[in-house]
C-alpha cells in the first residue's frame, strides 16, 4: 500500500471475550517466588556450606585432641612415682566422656596398626604425627606427644565423633538460615502487596470504566510498566468520552435529519386528508412527499448499510472487473447531475482498462458517496474530478477532488466519523446526512483499503480511497 494511505480501519469486535481466572492470584505468586527463592537459596547455601563445616569442625577437634595430647602428657610428666605411665584416673575419666583413648606407649614398644616404634622414636627429632589416619578400617584423629622417658602418651579419637560438632555448627547455620527465610516470607509477602497494588487500582479503574464512569482518572507513576498501563487506561477513557460524544452527536443529528422529513411528510398528509389543499395543487404537493419520502428511504438506506458494515454478516463479493468500465459508468450518470448544478466533471483514468477483482456495488457506492459529497459543496462554475488510478498489481486508488470550500487539517481527521462534518457545517453550508463519508470509511476497510482526506489542487477537498485490486473472496 502507499506510504501516503492512512491506516486500515480496525476489524469490528462481534462479541465479548470472556475470561475466567485460573491458580494463585499475582499477588500469591510473587510472594511464593520469593519464598521459593529463598527457600531454594538456604538449601543450596546449606549444601556447599555443609562440607566446609565438617571439614572445620574436623580441624576443630584436631586442636582440641592436641591440646587435651599436651595435658595429658604435662599431667604425667608431673605424676611422681615409679609409673609414669598411669594416666590420671581422673583425667581418663574426661577423655572417654569425648570418645578420646589415651595410651601410654613405652619406648622401643609399638601400637600394632597404628604406630611402628621407629614411628614413635621419631617425636626425638622434632616429627609429628598428629593428623587423620587409618586405624582398623575406622577413619581416626591421632595426637602423640613425647615423654622425658622416652615414652610416648597416644590420644585417639573417632572422626565420625566430630560429627557432633559439625551438627552443632550446622544446626547454628540452619537457625539463621530459616531467621533468613522468615524474613524473605514477610518480605515477600509484603513485596507482593506492594507490587500488585497499581495493578489491583487499575483492575478497579478499569471496572469503573466500563460501568460507564468517565471521571477516573489514574496516576501515570511507578515502574515504567505500571505507568504505561495507567496511561494506556486514561487514553482509553478519553476515547471513550470522545466516541460517546460522537455516538451522541450523530443521534441527535439523525434525529433532527429524520424528523425533517417526516414533519413534511405529515404536514402535507394532514392538510391533504383535510382538504385545505385545492385539488390543483394535490399533485404537486404528492411530488413534494414524494422528494421527502425518497430522501428519507435514502438516510434508512445509508444508515442501514452503516450498520451492516459493523456486522459479520455484510455482503461483500469478489469477482472480475473492469475498474474503468466502473468509473465511465458513474461518469455517464454525474456528468448530467454536475450539468444541471452548473459544474464541470471530469474523468481521470490511468488506463482505458483497468481489470481486477472486486465487488463493483460497493466500488459503485463510494464513488457516489463521494461525488455527491464533492457536488453538494462545491458552487455553480466550478469542477468535480473523478480518478480511478491503478497503483500497481495490488492496490488501485479513487480519488474524487473538488473546488468547494474545502476541508481544515482537524476536518481531515475527523472526516469519516459518522455526522462530525454534518454536525460542524449544519447550517453554514449544504450538507448530506452526516453518513456518507463513514459508509465509505467502512467500505474502504472491507474491501481491504484505507480512506483520508486532503485539500485538493483544485482548491477544494480531496477523498482518497485505497482498495485492493484483486480482492480475496
Amino acid at each position: 500500500m502507499p506510504t501516503d494511505a492512512p491506516g486500515a480501519p480496525l476489524e469490528p469486535v462481534t462479541g465479548r471475550i470472556r475470561t475466567r481466572a485460573h491458580g494463585l492470584s499475582l499477588n500469591a505468586r510473587i510472594a511464593l517466588v520469593t519464598v521459593a527463592s529463598a527457600v531454594v537459596a538456604v538449601l543450596v547455601a546449606g549444601a556447599i556450606s555443609f562440607p566446609l563445616i565438617k571439614q572445620s569442625a574436623q580441624q576443630e577437634a584436631l586442636g582440641n585432641l592436641q591440646r587435651l595430647a599436651d595435658a595429658t602428657a604435662a599431667a604425667i610428666e608431673r605424676r611422681p612415682g615409679p609409673s609414669p605411665e598411669q594416666i590420671p584416673n581422673r583425667l581418663a575419666t574426661t577423655l572417654q566422656t569425648q570418645d578420646i583413648t589415651a595410651l601410654y606407649v613405652p619406648r622401643g614398644a609399638s601400637i600394632p596398626g597404628l604406630f611402628t616404634a621407629s614411628d614413635l622414636a621419631s617425636l626425638g627429632s622434632g616429627s609429628s604425627l598428629d593428623g587423620q589416619i587409618q586405624f582398623r578400617g575406622d577413619d581416626v584423629l591421632v595426637a602423640v606427644r613425647a615423654l622425658s622417658d622416652g615414652g610416648s602418651v597416644v590420644l585417639t579419637q573417632p572422626v565420625q565423633a566430630t560429627g557432633r560438632l559439625a551438627l552443632a555448627a550446622l544446626a547454628r547455620f540452619a537457625f539463621a538460615l530459616a531467621v533468613g527465610v522468615a524474613i524473605a516470607v514477610a518480605f515477600g509477602l509484603l513485596l507482593a502487596r506492594r507490587l500488585t497494588r497499581p495493578l489491583r487500582e487499575a483492575a478497579q479503574a478499569a471496572k469503573r470504566i466500563g460501568a460507564g464512569d468517565r471521571d477516573v482518572e489514574l496516576a501515570v507513576t511507578g515502574p515504567p510498566e505500571i505507568a504505561e498501563l495507567n496511561e494506556a487506561l486514561n487514553e482509553l477513557r478519553r476515547d471513550l468520552t470522545i466516541s460517546e460524544g460522537r455516538q451522541r452527536e450523530f443521534l441527535l443529528s439523525i434525529s433532527h435529519e429524520l424528523r425533517t422529513p417526516l414533519t413534511a411528510i405529515r404536514g402535507y398528509a394532514e392538510a391533504i386528508s383535510d382538504g385545505i389543499i385545492p385539488a390543483s395543487q394535490v399533485a404537486a404537493k404528492g411530488a413534494i412527499v414524494q422528494s421527502e419520502a425518497d430522501r428519507l428511504d435514502l438516510l434508512v438506506a445509508d444508515l442501514l448499510d452503516l450498520a451492516r458494515l459493523d456486522a459479520v454478516d455484510f455482503p461483500v463479493s469478489s469477482v472480475d472487473v473492469n475498474f474503468a468500465d466502473i468509473a465511465n459508468s458513474a461518469a455517464n450518470v454525474w456528468h448530467d447531475g454536475s450539468r444541471n448544478e452548473g459544474v464541470e466533471f471530469r474523468l481521470e483514468l490511468s488506463s482505458p482498462s483497468i481489470p481486477g477483482k472486486t465487488d463493483p456495488t460497493r466500488i459503485r457506492q463510494i464513488i457516489d458517496n463521494l461525488c455527491a459529497n464533492a457536488l453538494r459543496v462545491t458552487p455553480s462554475g466550478g469542477v468535480v474530478v473523478l480518478s480511478v488510478v491503478a497503483v500497481d498489481d495490488q492496490w488501485m486508488r479513487i480519488e474524487v477532488r473538488d473546488s468547494g470550500p474545502g476541508l481544515t487539517a482537524d476536518d481531515c481527521e475527523v472526516a469519516f466519523e459518522p455526522a462530525e462534518l454534518y454536525s460542524r457545517y449544519r447550517g453554514i453550508r449544504r450538507v448530506g446526512t452526516g453518513v456518507g463519508l463513514a459508509l465509505v470509511g467502512r467500505l474502504a476497510g472491507r474491501l481491504g483499503g484505507t480512506a483520508h482526506a486532503g485539500s485538493a489542487p483544485e482548491g477544494g477537498a480531496r477523498f482518497t480511497i485505497y482498495v485492493a485490486r484483486n480482492l480475496s473472496a
